[in-house]
């Protein structure tokens, strides 16, 4: 068991201290209103302050540090030269009040990503502004609300979501104003047609899809969905959370798709987690693109200017959005190219359908056929021959320095691990997993005990996470 860690306030005493700013040398104004309260800030050393950060960092597991298949989140590399770029002082230097004529360089970033988003899904509008994944399935079912009641079409409230969609689909549409109404998934794990068929009607403002879905699966009847759809005067939302397996392959715009959302923090390779950094850039066929929030920016006699659409709905974030998460993401898609990101996106389905095919034999597949960058296995059987549940196994692979995958989701399979192994690992690595995996599912058979009481080797035991939900300490008390 590793040592406690203590909080950098728990640290040092009131005669340490480190000066990182230089000397002021402005006028010091007093403020007329002062805190009641002293502040409380931590007294430390230069040493212990570098300790106590890199102890922090010796219990952080990341993409760096190991397997992580966290299904539909896409927790894939980060190259190192999108982090190089994104620390160019001509992006890091830069106020977003400054005058448009002085930041041309930034805004041709913004406008030359868009460009491109817009070719990889087939959509002829873009926008940056907001901030993450849930955030631009609002923005894009705002272009969807704006739409209909520009037209008059004020009866259009609901928003039909299969049961196999993220959880943010139906938070999202609520937030929008929406009612949400859920269909069921067919035994194939796609979209029942005669559910979708009942459910349409000239109260359906649209549909909130992902394709390849939730169980890593690409419809085989996606045309004919969206043609559903749109025949009942509905438009069709892409939820680009798995864009990663279909990138650059076949385009959302194509399938019939009217907007989509792209997390730019996953599939286009930006470090997120821990609450960002992040970006939902939302795309939009033409006949939406005078909805989008703005300002835009557009190319006008060889300079690039702000432009609010003709009819916004509205900014969704303040300026432009995250401007080094966009920095980053085009550096992802320039340096791959037009061969590289169909070819990211291949490798993504050869590795999961890899790891598939090898587990097989020792887990049940939920659907046990091709999938595309995710697979999920079905414990359940498991779970009742030996009592070892998805969450224990997800538990000892904590001991083998493996970032568990997405547990109980979707939860259409019962005792669900949902595996994403992304196009970046090897297949030496995929083997190691494998194995891990499959000795898991041995000693569940011979040991079940010691997965009951997994974690053993990492710096906290297994939480009490009922308690970690309902009494949660987010706050800390100074004495």
């Amino acid at each position: 068991m590793a040592e406690e860690l203590k909080l950098i306030f728990e640290r040092g005493t009131e005669e340490q201290h480190l000066t990182l700013l230089p000397e002021c040398d402005v006028p010091v104004v007093e403020l007329s209103e002062k805190r009641e309260s002293r502040l409380h800030l931590p007294h430390v050393c230069e040493n212990d302050l570098i300790r106590h950060y890199t102890a922090l960092s010796k219990r952080v597991h990341g993409v760096n540090d190991g397997f992580y298949p966290l299904g539909s989140c896409t927790m894939k590399y980060n190259p190192k030269i999108n982090e190089a770029m994104a620390a160019l002082p001509g992006f890091t230097q830069i106020h977003p009040l400054q005058p448009v004529e002085t930041v041309q360089g930034c805004l041709e970033v913004i406008h030359t990503l868009n460009s491109l988003l817009c070719e990889v899904t087939g959509m002829q509008g873009m926008t940056m502004q907001p901030a993450a994944g849930a955030h631009g399935e609002f923005s894009g079912l705002m272009l969807i609300k704006a739409y209909h009641q520009d037209r008059g079409d004020t009866g259009r409230t609901k928003i039909i979501v299969p049961d196999s969609a993220h959880g943010t689909n139906p938070a999202s549409a609520v937030m929008a104003g929406f009612s949400v109404i859920n269909i069921p998934s067919g035994s194939d794990g796609c979209v029942d047609l005669d559910a979708l068929r009942a459910a349409v009607g000239p109260d359906t403002a649209g549909l909130m899809l992902t394709n390849p879905n939730t169980v890593g699966i690409f419809d085989k009847n996606i045309l004919e969905i969206t043609g559903i759809v749109h025949e009942a005067g509905g438009l069709c939302y892409y939820d680009g959370a798995n864009l990663n397996a279909v990138m650059g392959v076949v385009r959302p715009g194509d399938m019939g798709f009217d907007c989509i959302h792209m997390n730019l923090h996953k599939t286009f390779s930006t470090p997120h987690g821990g609450g960002g950094p992040g970006a939902g850039a939302v795309g939009c066929k033409e006949f939406l693109k005078k909805y989008l929030p703005g300002p835009e920016v557009e190319l006008k006699d060889g300079k690039y200017v702000l432009v609010k659409p003709e009819k916004s709905f509205g900014r969704v974030k303040s300026f432009y959005g995250n401007f080094l998460v966009v920095v980053r993401a085009l550096t992802y898609v320039m340096t791959l190219g037009k061969q590289g990101i169909p070819e990211a996106a291949k490798n993504a389905v050869m590795n999961a359908n890899y790891m598939r095919v090898k587990l097989a034999k020792a887990y049940d597949m939920a659907y046990d056929e091709i999938c595309m960058h995710e697979f999920v296995m079905c414990l359940q059987k498991l779970h009742e021959e030996t009592g070892v549940s998805a969450l224990d196994i997800a538990k000892g692979m904590l001991d083998n320095g493996i970032h568990p995958p997405t547990m109980y989701f979707p939860t259409i399979v019962h005792e669900a691990l949902m595996v994403e192994p992304c196009e970046t690992e090897s297949k030496e690595t995929m083997d190691e997993v494998c194995e891990i995996y499959c000795k898991l599912a041995e000693l569940a058979r011979t040991d079940p005990e010691a997965l009951h009481t997994a974690p053993h080797a990492t710096p906290v035991r297994r939480l009490d996470e009922v308690k970690a939900a309902r009494d949660q300490v987010v706050r800390y008390e100074f004495h």
